[in-house]
């Protein structure tokens, strides 16, 4: 699809460019579970920015989140089940 005539197209080499960032999954999670907590510093912050691979921190992102919503699950079935709720 293109856009309207005489309209430049797109800069996409800057997204190229980030998907050939050489970080490492696992910085990459721990970046992210950093990020889950919200206690990251500034520079770690920037240094994040400039190292991590963007794909790889929406795949960390997203197993992150079902791990945290697989914990509470687990969480409010063990309350229930030893009848701690039971008032």
């Amino acid at each position: 699809m293109s856009g309207a005539p005489g309209t430049p197209p797109p800069d996409d080499g800057g997204l190229r460019e980030a998907v050939q960032r050489k970080g490492s999954f696992l910085g990459t999670l721990r970046a992210v579970a950093w990020s889950f907590l919200g206690i990251r510093k500034g520079r770690g912050y920037e240094q994040d920015v400039s190292q991590l691979n963007p794909v790889h921190v929406i795949v960390a992102g997203v197993v992150g989140a079902a791990l945290f919503v697989l914990a509470l699950v687990l969480l409010v079935r063990w309350v229930v089940g030893s009848g701690v709720a039971a008032a």
